[in-house]
């Protein structure tokens, strides 16, 4: 099929686990003619789904992508992972599209995964779809379901079409206002939802107070809908049953008709090196920009690079940068995604997702252009969560630790919140990702995809120093072996910055006793002293150093003595000024039955938690949040189970530092010994 970017709709199907996005995504491909058979998670024969891990779990773990030609659009779909332990490449996802499409279970309504996506798109200033899955499941309020959907998301939550005969059908309701349905009048939801468009567009809104809807053609309806979504004023809610098809060909029809092209979505936030905005458009003619938004090491293909065309033509056998680099790679192959397959394609325009293979230098966000006007254009970060829940690894077999190395390295490619960290100190490799759940997936997929198998145990809890008064600090270096020497003097100040402020470095010297060749010496001894700390051996933060008098001698002044004597001039102010460890605090969330509130919220207060809230859940669940030091939360998982026969989860997101209590402040500096000084 040819198409233009007009004629591109992309779109992610996000949500809850277990709401049906899978399904949803199958009975898609059906429907759009992609496949000739629908399979099913339980029999572990879908398009996304095909992943070993994927298959004996019952759940996706990675996201998918494949495009549908229905009607005179391409559709490209991406279902994405539900659980919170995988949620990096759902994040990812959005950064591809213009919609997504939140799905939710009607048997369930409103749940945890299902506020999140919800949040995230709106974050993103993406257009949200609500889709209702299982309208025919039994004893579904789906009417009640509507209105808890407007309470909680807002007014601007509004049906597109309703349920009708049982929930074996659905009825649109934006284009027509005749018809009965299983609950609400067609007529009234049609004048909901046209008040609604009308009344922020305002030529359509002109021809609606003079002539009536009648007047209101379908491409004046497309634009003020359009418009809507772009801005939030507008969250279409559809009902559909992925596993019987009800509202599946509805919902494409949907797609096609009203939600963005590429052309009409907000604009990407591409950022210059100055982090200033950069107009990106979606224009085939104009030089390429386009983001590498997954990496998959394909184990016959290779390296894949997974990227979103914003504006451009990418056509095979051009060339590219990756960032800023100076040296071109050759485009030998262009690929469409079609699930687990790719098909080779010649070009790729504005809107398109494509890929290419074998090259190195491509990584996650990367951003590929064919001009070095764009060598510092980058796309605005998404904001992932941070990986907390940390294992210290090693082979489980000696000669291993160089494929070990290589297969960490190719993980951490694929998932942006799954981390590698190397601690020298401590020759330490530890792992780090969202949940137990996630590190275990990981190291099981090293397994099986690059043999690796490791021995685990629990790392060090990520501690930081910091000061709590400001003070000062002095260190003369001298050195006289003979010939040359080495001499350096170095007056400065500490004082303590804002929590999650950082360092900040400040040059405050006067009639240049110390010459400015050397301050970045200086600074360089201090970043060595914050890395190795200064009373228990976690790096330093949240500090402001300010060097404001020194001395230099003429010949024996080297960069190795202003190193040094920056270095003891800092660990000399540090002393004075009240040090204190720092640990990670937490946002937790846990959710339980009702029947364990009671030892669940004794068991957290226990471990130093502050109770912040708890939400009633369906189902007859709580949500309890609390924010705790990760420390205490080393075994929480074996408790939690223990506690609430395997129903209980949690998710956990890094939210501060704070002081530790005086007793463990004590032993933690206790087991700790400075390294010897080099003078």
């Amino acid at each position: 099929m040819s198409y233009n970017t007009e004629c591109i709709r992309n779109i992610a199907l996000a949500g809850h686990a277990g709401a049906g996005k899978t399904t949803l995504f199958e009975a898609l491909l059906y429907a759009g003619g992609v496949i000739q058979t629908q399979g099913s998670v339980e029999r572990g024969n879908t398009q996304s789904d095909t992943d070993a891990q994927e298959k004996a779990r019952g759940h996706s773990i990675d996201s998918c992508i494949a495009g549908i030609d229905h009607g005179d659009c391409h559709i490209n779909l991406i279902d994405t992972a539900g659980y919170d332990d995988f949620r990096g490449g759902t994040l990812s996802a959005f950064a591809a599209v213009e919609t997504v499409m939140v799905v939710v279970n009607a048997a369930n309504g409103i749940e945890h995964g299902t506020r999140r996506m919800m949040e995230h798109a709106r974050t993103r200033k993406l257009a949200r779809v609500l889709v209702v899955n299982r309208i025919d499941v039994e004893g579904a309020d789906l009417d009640a379901l509507v209105e808890t959907l407007r309470a909680e998301f807002g007014p601007e939550c509004l049906p597109v079409n309703l349920p009708a005969q049982g929930g074996s059908e659905v009825l649109d309701c934006f284009f027509h206002a005749d018809g009965a349905t299983d609950f609400s009048s067609l007529a009234e939801a049609h004048q909901r939802i046209i008040d609604q468009v009308v009344e922020i567009d305002e030529a359509a809104m002109g021809a609606y107070l003079d002539k009536g809807e009648g007047a209101l053609t379908p491409p004046q309806l497309h634009n003020a809908f359009e418009q809507c979504l772009r801005e939030g004023h507008l969250v279409p809610v559809c009902f559909v049953s992925a596993r019987n098809g009800t509202g599946v060909t509805e919902l494409l029809q949907l797609i096609e008709r009203l939600l963005p092209n590429p052309a009409e979505g907000n604009p990407p936030p591409f950022l210059d090196d100055r982090d200033m905005p950069v107009a990106v458009n979606a224009d085939s003619a104009k030089h390429v920009i386009a983001d590498v938004f997954k990496i998959v090491n394909d184990p016959f293909v290779g390296k894949l690079g997974i990227f979103r065309v914003w504006q451009g033509t990418v056509r095979r056998d051009s060339q590219l940068f990756v960032d800023d680099g100076r040296k071109p790679f050759k485009v030998g192959h262009l690929f469409r995604l079609e699930a687990r397959t790719h098909r080779e394609i010649d070009e790729a325009i504005p809107g398109d997702i494509a890929a290419v293979a074998k090259v190195e230098e491509i990584h996650f966000d990367a951003v590929l252009h064919d001009s070095h006007e764009a060598d510092h254009i980058h796309l605005a970060p998404l904001r992932f969560p941070q990986p907390m829940f940390g294992l210290a690894l090693e082979p489980e077999h000696k000669g291993q630790e160089q494929k070990l190395s290589l297969a960490l390295a190719r993980l951490a490619e694929e998932d942006p919140c799954f981390r590698v960290e190397h601690h020298k100190e401590l020759n330490e490799t530890v792992v780090r990702g969202l949940s137990d759940l996630h590190l275990k997936t990981m190291l099981e997929r090293m397994q099986e995809r690059y043999g690796v198998t490791v021995l685990t145990r629990p790392p060090r809890i990520a501690y930081r120093e910091t000061i709590a008064s400001q003070a000062e600090g002095h260190h003369r270096h001298k050195k006289q072996t003979g010939g040359a020497g080495q001499f350096g003097e170095v007056f400065l100040r500490v004082e303590p910055l804002a929590r999650g402020a950082g360092f900040e470095f400040v040059d405050a010297v006067k009639g240049g006793v110390i010459p400015g060749q050397f301050l970045p010496a200086i600074e360089k001894g201090v970043r060595q002293a914050m890395e190795g700390g200064a009373i228990a051996g976690y790096p330093m933060q949240d500090l402001r150093v300010t060097v404001y008098d020194g001395k230099h001698h003429p010949v024996d002044s080297k960069e190795v003595a202003f190193v040094s004597a920056g270095r003891k001039a800092f660990l000399d102010a540090v002393g004075r000024a009240r040090p204190v460890v720092l640990e990670p605090i937490v946002d937790v969330e846990v959710s339980i039955p009702a029947a364990n509130v009671g030892d669940v919220t004794g068991g957290l207060a226990g471990k130093r938690a502050r109770i912040m809230g708890t939400d009633a859940q369906r189902g007859g669940e709580l949500l309890i949040k609390a924010q705790a030091p990760l420390a205490e939360l080393t075994d929480y998982s074996t408790e939690l189970k223990s506690m609430t026969g395997g129903r209980g989860r949690y998710n956990l997101d890094l939210s501060h530092y704070e002081p530790v209590p005086p007793p463990v402040q004590k032993q933690l500096s206790e087991g700790w010994r400075p390294h010897a000084d080099d003078d």
